[in-house]
């Protein structure tokens, strides 16, 4: 196998392990067995178990998935189109635990652990996120479109409404009557209700 090719296969394997026995309890023996190869080419990829723990971080921060969404709510922002861009953090939030969740759960994992590596790294790369979506609702409530309510509670709000039926369907097994598309859909309904002004609506 290619260097890279082989480099990607143990982040996918390590991805797969570090989500369902958090940093701690998984080894790079498990990794190596799992990805079909001696610890030693573990090694010859990775210097230790921390640095390959950082590289899969890096690595999903990367993801397409993440560049598209990224995309579309800067368009969304430009047009502003609040809801569409609500919408979209919906959409991102729902199609993450559909599509992969391991990321999801090694990051509960991370904050039930304490690990600070995965929380700094989650923090630098979701902070600058945050901060633009804020000036975003903060310029449209000075344009008196959207109410003058906190940006954090408003970004709290459609990112939790939509991380908390994710988890419940996606991650503890309960039924949905809701396909993704319909949960956000009435998702960004219920928070637009709550933040348009009325003679807006």
């Amino acid at each position: 196998m290619a260097a890279m090719d082989r480099r990607a296969q143990l982040l996918d394997k390590a991805l797969d392990l570090f989500s369902h026995k958090g940093f701690d309890r998984t080894t790079t023996k498990e990794i190596a067995a799992a990805a079909g190869v001696t610890e030693a080419i573990v090694f010859r990829h990775f210097p230790n178990k921390l640095a390959l723990y950082r590289a899969v971080l890096e690595y999903q921060s990367e993801c397409p998935g993440f560049r598209k969404w990224m995309d579309e709510a800067r368009r969304s922002m430009d047009q502003n189109d609040d809801e569409g861009l609500m919408r979209a953090i919906a959409e991102a939030v729902l199609e993450q635990y559909r599509t992969d969740p391991r990321m999801e759960r090694l990051m509960l994992f991370a904050a039930l652990e304490g690990e600070e590596t995965a929380l700094n790294h989650h923090r630098s790369v979701s902070l600058p996120i945050y901060e633009l979506l804020r000036e975003y609702i903060l310029r449209r409530q000075q344009e008196r479109a959207l109410l003058p309510l906190k940006p954090a509670a408003i970004l709290a709000a459609i990112s939790g409404m939509a991380q908390r039926y994710a988890l419940a369907t996606r991650l503890f097994g309960f039924p949905s009557e809701l396909s993704d598309e319909e949960a956000a859909e009435t998702f960004t309904r219920i928070l637009m209700d709550g933040i348009k002004p009325r003679a807006i609506q």
